[in-house]
């Protein structure tokens, strides 16, 4: 409970204090790898892991290659999924849902700043969504982060993907790099507010090429991509390495 009290008191002034400069940021367009709209983020998310207690461990980090354009899938239990893969190396950036464009300040900080939010319900948008990624991946060299279950598991078992990151990942012919998240559930899981101290393990599998593939084959990499981060969330206990 302190620490969730911590939590409460401080996420509001570093709310402000970031996302007020993101923004700022974001309004002169300044995309450097050193700017707020690049570091505010690992910095907010830094700061909330320290307070709730918990460490992030990547295993197989190597796969992330931050000089060339990646989409990278992942399993979602918990609101910490997202603070655990703010502290990838590169310029990366999440596709979230809309609803979080309405939060004060942190909606329009992250948005500002080339985050995409999607609206899950309508179609017609999504598709627009999707677009803007596809845009994205074609002129830049960003990391895309989509948790392709659509929400968060309540059990912490895997749900069945949605289609759209490899929709995108043919369109664009980047490469889906699968990634297990493993321990966020027990710090915070979607149905309590508990925070439970520990480390969170990010473990990245090789990453699956698309290139050659078409409409056709996007059932097919979907179901190779869930069988990947099925594989990875089982395949034994997280290390030590690379703590952050």
């Amino acid at each position: 409970m302190i620490r969730l009290l911590g939590v409460f008191v401080w996420i509001v002034p570093a709310t402000i204090w970031y996302g007020g400069r993101m923004i700022l940021s974001g309004l002169r367009g300044s995309t450097e790898p050193g700017c707020m709209c690049r570091q505010g983020p690992r910095y907010w998310a830094r700061q909330l892991l320290w307070i709730s207690g918990v460490d992030i461990a990547f295993e197989n980090i190597e796969v992330i290659d931050p000089t060339r354009p990646q989409i990278l899938v992942a399993n979602h239990t918990s609101w910490y999924d997202v603070l655990a893969l703010s502290a990838l190396p590169g310029t990366y950036l999440f596709v979230a849902k809309k609803e979080l464009a309405k939060i004060p300040i942190f909606g329009r900080a992250i948005g500002g700043c080339g985050h995409i939010f999607i609206d899950r319900q309508d179609r017609t948008s999504a598709v627009e969504s999707l677009g803007v990624a596809r845009d994205l991946l074609e002129n830049e060299s960003p990391t895309i982060i989509m948790f392709p279950e659509g929400t968060r598991s309540k059990t912490g078992k895997l749900q069945r993907f949605k289609k759209g990151a490899f929709v995108l990942a043919v369109q664009t012919g980047v490469d889906i790099v699968p990634a297990a998240i493993i321990g966020s559930h027990e710090v915070m899981s979607k149905e309590s507010l508990k925070i439970t101290p520990g480390t969170i393990t990010v473990r990245f599998g090789t990453p699956i090429p698309v290139e050659g593939l078409g409409m056709d084959d996007r059932n097919e990499l979907t179901e190779r991509a869930q069988a990947a981060v099925r594989e990875l969330q089982a395949d034994g206990a997280p290390s030590d390495q690379e703590i952050t």
